[in-house]
C-alpha cells in the first residue's frame, strides 16, 4: 500500500527546519576556531565564497530530487536512476552516515543536557579551571551517567519524529530554531558588552595571510558541504516534503545566508568571553565542557548565563539531530513498507544500541584494547569514519549523478520558471557536472591524507567532534 506523502505545512516550516538540520552542534565548538587558525577575515570570505560557489548548488541539486521523486534518499535514486540501479548506493551512504552520526552525536549532545542540570546547580563556583576540568573527565568517563543521558536524548528526539512531519518535525524545529535565535541574539548582546569583544572581532574577521594557504580553502569547502547538512541524505529528504510551487534556489540560497549568519553569531558570543580573560581559543570539548563553565563562573549572573547557553547548546542538538532519524526512518518505511512508529522506534533502538561503545569509549567499560588496536577511542573512529569517508563519498556520487546520471531535462522542469532562472539553470548545471565533483574529490584525498596540500600547515579536521579525543587520555 502506497503510504501518502506529508508536506511542510509552510514556507517558514521548512526553512527553519532545514536551517535547524545546518546548524550542528559544530557551529559553537568547531567554526569559530577554524576560522581563527585559517586566516581569520580570509577565510571567513572564503568560506562565504563556497557556500555561495559550491553549498548552495549542492543544496539545491539535493532539494530537486528529494522534490521531483517524492521519496527519500534510497527510492530517490531508485525512481530518477531508471534502469540504472547502482546508483542507489548514493542514497544508502547518505543513510548510513546519518545512522552513525546519531549514535555519538547524542552522546555528545547527553553530556550538554548533563551540564544544563549542573549549571543549575552552579557546580563550577569556587571551583579551579582544573577542578572544572576534572568534571568533565568524571562525566565523560562514567559510562553509566553517559549511557543514560545517550538514552534520555535519543528517547526526546524520537518521541518528536514519531508525530510526523508537520506536528512533530517541523512544529518542534520551528519552535527550537526560534528560541536558538533568541538565546543566541540574547547571549550576543551580553558578549559585546565585555572587555575582549573588540579582540575577538580582530580574531574572527582580520586577513591572517600567514595562516592561509591551500589546505585553508579546501577546508573552507569541507566546512560549507558539511555545515549543510549535505552528503546525508537530510535535505533529499526534506525536499520530498517541498510542494511543487516553491523556489527551490530561492529558498536554498536563505537557508546557505541563514546559516553563515548564525555560524558568525556563534562566533561573536564565544570568543568575546574567551578574550576577556586572556585564554587562548580552542575547539570541541575543550572550549565547552571545561573552558566556558570556568570564564562563566566570573562573570555577573554566572547561574543565568551558563545555563541559557547550555540550553542553547541542547536545542542546537536537538534540531540537527531530529533528521538523522527521519532520514533513516522514512527509507526504511519506504523500502519495508513499515509504519512511521515502528520505523522510527526502530532505527531509534537502534542508534542508541549501536551509540552504547560511543557512550563508554572514554570509561573503556566496552572494547578496553580499542585504541590500542585502532588508534583512538570508538567514538572518534565511527567519527572519522564518517567525516573522512561516508559523506564526502555520499556527496561526490549525488553529485555525479546529479551532473552525469540525472536527465537534465528533468532538473530544467524542477527549476523556477522565468528567463532569469533558465539562464541560472546552465550556470547550476555546469558547476554539478564539472566543478563541484572536483572539488569534493580534493576535498576526499586532503581529509584522508592520500594528499598533503598544505605543506606541513595544519588545519582542522572536518569533524566536529576531533576535539573529544583530548578526553580520553
Amino acid at each position: 500500500m502506497t503510504q501518502v506523502r506529508e508536506h511542510w505545512g509552510s514556507r517558514l516550516g521548512f526553512i527553519l527546519a532545514a536551517v535547524g538540520s545546518a546548524v550542528g552542534l559544530g557551529v559553537l565548538w568547531k567554526f569559530p576556531y577554524t576560522i581563527g587558525q585559517n586566516g581569520g577575515g580570509l577565510f571567513l570570505f572564503t568560506y562565504f565564497l563556497c557556500v555561495i560557489v559550491i553549498g548552495i548548488p549542492v543544496l539545491i541539486g539535493e532539494l530537486l530530487l528529494g522534490r521531483r521523486s517524492q521519496r527519500a534518499a534510497v527510492g530517490t535514486f531508485e525512481t530518477l536512476a531508471g534502469d540504472r540501479p547502482r546508483w542507489k548506493v548514493a542514497g544508502w551512504f547518505g543513510v548510513l552516515s546519518s545512522f552513525l552520526i546519531m549514535s555519538f552525536y547524542s552522546v555528545i549532545a547527553g553530556w550538554g543536557m548533563s551540564y544544563v542540570l549542573m549549571s543549575l546547580s552552579g557546580f563550577y563556583q569556587n571551583l579551579s579551571s582544573v577542578e572544572i576540568s576534572d568534571v568533565f573527565e568524571k562525566l565523560s568517563h562514567s559510562g553509566s551517567i553517559t549511557v543514560f543521558w545517550h538514552f534520555l536524548f535519543t528517547l526526546i528526539v524520537m518521541s518528536i519524529v514519531l508525530t510526523g512531519v508537520r506536528k512533530g518535525i517541523e512544529f518542534w524545529s520551528k519552535l527550537m530554531t526560534r528560541a536558538l535565535f533568541v538565546i543566541l541574539i540574547a547571549l550576543l548582546c551580553y558578549s559585546i558588552t565585555l572587555e575582549g569583544f573588540q579582540k575577538a572581532v580582530h580574531f574572527i574577521f582580520y586577513p591572517d595571510v600567514e595562516r592561509f594557504c591551500f589546505s585553508s580553502v579546501l577546508e573552507a569547502l569541507g566546512l560549507a558541504f558539511f555545515t549543510l547538512s549535505l552528503g546525508q541524505g537530510i535535505m533529499i529528504s526534506y525536499g520530498s516534503y517541498m510542494r511543487k510551487r516553491e523556489n527551490i534556489p530561492q529558498m536554498a540560497c536563505v537557508i546557505g545566508f541563514s546559516v553563515i549568519f548564525v555560524a558568525i553569531m556563534a562566533a561573536m558570543t564565544i570568543f568575546p568571553v574567551i578574550f576577556t580573560f586572556g585564554f587562548e581559543p580552542q575547539q570541541g570539548s575543550g572550549l565547552i565542557f571545561k573552558t566556558l563553565p570556568y570564564l562563566f563562573a566570573k562573570l555577573p549572573g554566572s547561574l543565568v548565563i551558563s545555563t541559557v547557553f547550555f540550553t542553547l547548546f541542547v536545542f542546537t542538538a536537538l534540531t540537527s539531530a531530529i533528521p538523522f532519524i527521519e532520514v533513516v526512518a522514512t527509507n526504511i518505511m519506504e523500502l519495508a513498507n513499515w509504519s512511521r512508529r515502528k520505523a522510527v522506534i526502530f532505527v531509534a533502538a537502534g542508534t542508541f544500541l549501536f551509540g552504547i561503545p560511543s557512550a563508554l569509549a572514554f570509561s573503556q567499560e566496552l572494547f578496553p584494547s580499542w585504541q590500542n588496536v585502532y588508534g583512538t577511542n570508538f567514538l572518534d573512529t565511527i567519527d572519522n569514519l564518517v567525516s573522512t569517508w561516508v559523506i564526502p563519498v555520499g556527496g561526490l556520487l549525488t553529485a555525479l549523478f546529479i551532473g552525469w546520471g540525472l536527465k537534465r531535462e528533468i532538473s530544467q522542469e524542477e527549476f523556477p520558471l522565468g528567463k532569469g532562472w533558465a539562464h541560472f539553470h546552465r550556470v547550476w548545471y555546469f558547476f554539478m557536472k564539472w566543478i563541484i565533483p572536483l572539488t569534493i574529490f580534493l576535498i576526499i584525498l586532503q581529509k584522508s591524507g592520500v594528499i598533503n596540500f598544505d605543506g606541513g600547515h595544519h588545519g582542522s579536521n572536518a569533524v566536529e567532534h576531533e576535539a573529544l579525543r583530548d578526553s580520553s587520555s
